[in-house]
């Protein structure tokens, strides 16, 4: 047992020097051995100022970066949960969060995550989320509120197009 908690702990100290003996992480564009940029000169036309952000670990250019929502699906989505409580809501993201609930007429409670990540009015725009209080809801139950939503959608878009 003790032997085990040994190579255990040699382990971890072997891969803590691993580690460090990583290299420093340099600012882009400088050249090898220099850390720091000499002079930063915001007149100059080849200056960009750049910071590390943890954002661009995940591929994402800048953190303020909007995804644009269509605003028929969301109105329609919170209008075909309207059953369920409203959690949470971010409409510069796309994401709405509900708590559970019943709707009307059945005797299951769900609740439900949507994610609206595109300007379009289409069914890859749309993703939906739905969980009971024993484990994910069925596919067929997700599709058939997922078919709900969009036709709902398309109901608001053509009656916006006759005014």
């Amino acid at each position: 047992m003790l032997r085990r908690l040994d190579i255990g702990r040699f382990i971890g100290v072997l891969a803590l020097f691993a580690l460090a003996s990583c290299g420093v992480i340099r600012p882009a564009g400088l050249p090898d051995g220099q850390s720091q940029p000499q002079q930063q000169d915001s007149a100059h036309p080849d200056f960009v100022d750049q910071e590390d952000t943890i954002w661009q670990l995940f591929g994402q250019k800048n953190p303020e970066t909007k995804v644009q929502v269509n605003k028929y699906l969301w109105a329609a989505t919170i209008e075909v949960l309207g059953f369920l409580p409203i959690t949470s809501v971010d409409p510069f993201t796309g994401v709405i969060l509900t708590g559970f609930g019943t709707p009307p007429g059945g005797g299951r409670a769900y609740r439900a995550t949507v994610l609206i990540n595109d300007p379009a009015l289409d069914a890859r725009s749309l993703n939906l989320a739905l969980q009971t209080r024993s484990g994910p809801a069925p596919d067929a139950t997700t599709r058939a509120v997922e078919d709900a939503i969009l036709s709902r959608a398309r109901q608001l878009r053509i009656a916006d197009s006759k005014f």
